[in-house]
């Protein structure tokens, strides 16, 4: 697997380091979008600013999403990766207000939404609010 991720840096034209591919692949096996304080606590060997560099760096090479959810900035692993600019996998999320968690909800596309002239639009998000399924079911 260690080929793969240093095939998805090169591939867009980021430096392969060890820990680029120890938090793009953290990114990739999560089931869910990652805040920065869940990848120190998955990665405890790697200094903070460390995971945020590679995390500004993956972002302007589309490696992966930025979600605006809760109080804080999540990321998920981007899986459209044939070098272009245009991110073909952005999707709608789900935040649960009880458990704070993010959700993708990857069969549910962004709808288009047609902006005013002269507006140019760099990143969408799509993220509903309200509670989960298992936090629903422990109230009921």
């Amino acid at each position: 697997m260690k080929n793969e991720f240093e095939d998805i840096l090169t591939g867009h034209g980021v430096k392969v380091t060890a820990n680029r591919i120890l938090i793009l692949r953290a990114l990739h096996d999560a089931s869910r979008p990652l805040s920065m304080a869940d990848l120190e606590a998955e990665l405890e060997t790697i200094d903070k600013s460390i995971i945020s560099r590679a995390l500004a760096t993956f972002r302007a090479h589309h490696l992966v999403h930025q979600i605006l959810s809760g109080d804080e900035a999540k990321y998920e692993f981007c899986h459209s990766h044939e070098g272009h600019c245009e991110d073909d996998d952005e999707h709608v999320h789900f935040y649960c207000e009880k458990c704070h968690r993010t959700f993708c909800l990857e069969d549910m596309k962004i709808p288009e939404v047609v902006f005013p002239q002269g507006f140019i639009v760099e990143d969408i998000n799509f993220v509903a609010s309200g509670i989960c399924p298992d936090c629903s079911k422990k109230s009921q």
